[in-house]
């Protein structure tokens, strides 16, 4: 049987490949400066503006500011890892790999994943294309895109020092039941033909060239270059739009008319919380002084928390940038089903505590 020699183990690699090893740590220390310097930059681009930190008009200025070259950093640097990646699992590899031997398993491990993973709904975005691109179960891909904004560490500390453990345990069980659970239900719909088509034709692509375990390094970084162009190249005025259209909502969120809707006994008070949340945009650290706010005036738990899962999982700005990788019956279906787990949430917040 025919070995190929790993091209990083040569004495004599080419020219291409030397561009790569040399070119590449250094843009890993550039990606990792850049994003060091996120809220410097914000906070530059807002002094510049004349608008004042704690103002509406302010606010959105740095929550735009922050959040696009954050996100966009992500996706390259996401997308171009997945690329790699996919040089040495072919598509059904992959599936049965996170597929798991039992239905479910998969989406755990996902959602397990999205926990420890602190992104915001945007921001898990490009991961989630990753995932799709590599061939990784549809359904499981949910379940991760679902739990990586909705539990996180930060939103568990916060809630525990505000509330207890009770309440914190709670999120973290409900909110990791509505992601495994959500996927699930996505995975039996089958609804695969659903993503957008240039999305299959990288799937199907990969199935057909990618499988060759004896592609060189020098091919590897340049599938990864590739994939960044390819998909960097259609979703990024999405990623624009809907963050634009974030940083709008999050200067003026009108919270004594929110807290008029969720400091109600109404059984609609949890439905409206909900309808009231996807709109908005933010991350965990960021709504949690709003949920306090709220429940410090009266607001009840359940819909507030409620309110908070919408905001950080079914955000409209996520909406506008997966509407570009998938079709609109499956985005449909994933607001239905993430929504309706998010309702139940709420409602059983309420009726315990």
């Amino acid at each position: 049987m025919h070995q190929t020699t790993s091209p990083l183990l040569d004495k004599h690699p080419s020219s291409h490949l030397q561009a790569w090893l040399i070119g590449l740590p250094l843009a890993g220390v550039a990606w990792f400066v850049l994003y060091a310097q996120l809220i410097p930059f914000a906070d530059f681009i807002l002094a510049l503006s004349g608008f004042e930190p704690g103002s509406q008009t302010g606010a959105a200025i740095h929550f735009f500011f922050y959040d696009t070259p954050k996100v966009m950093l992500l996706l390259v640097g996401v997308v171009f890892i997945m690329g790699i990646i996919q040089t040495f699992f072919s598509a059904e590899r992959t599936r049965a790999l996170l597929a798991g031997r039992r239905a479910g398993v998969g989406n755990s491990l996902a959602a397990t994943l999205g926990i420890v993973t602190p992104f915001c709904s945007c921001s898990a975005v490009p991961l989630f294309i990753g995932f799709l691109s590599a061939g990784v179960p549809l359904g499981v891909t949910f379940s991760f895109l679902i739990a990586a904004p909705m539990v996180n560490e930060i939103a568990l500390v916060l809630l525990f020092g505000m509330f207890g453990w009770k309440v914190a345990a709670l999120y973290l069980v409900l909110g990791l039941a509505v992601a495994i659970v959500a996927g699930f239900i996505i995975g039996q719909l089958k609804m695969e033909s659903y993503l957008q088509d240039w999305v299959r034709e990288i799937q199907n692509g990969q199935t057909a060239t990618l499988s060759d375990s004896g592609m060189s390094w020098e091919q590897r970084f340049q599938n990864g270059w590739n994939h960044v162009r390819e998909i960097v190249a259609r979703v990024w005025l999405y990623v624009l739009i809907g963050i634009a259209l974030g940083a709008l909502i999050h200067g003026f969120v009108p919270q004594d008319f929110m807290l008029s809707i969720m400091g109600g006994d109404a059984w609609w008070s949890v439905p409206a919380a909900v309808v009231m949340g996807v709109p908005m945009y933010t991350n965990a650290a960021g709504i949690i002084p709003v949920v306090e706010a709220l429940i410090g005036k009266g607001a009840a738990l359940g819909t507030t928390l409620a309110f908070m899962m919408s905001v950080i999982a079914l955000s409209l700005p996520e909406i506008l940038i997966l509407r570009k990788v998938l079709k609109t019956g499956l985005i449909v279906t994933f607001v239905g089903v993430v929504a309706s787990g998010i309702l139940l949430v709420g409602f059983i917040f309420n009726i315990i505590l």
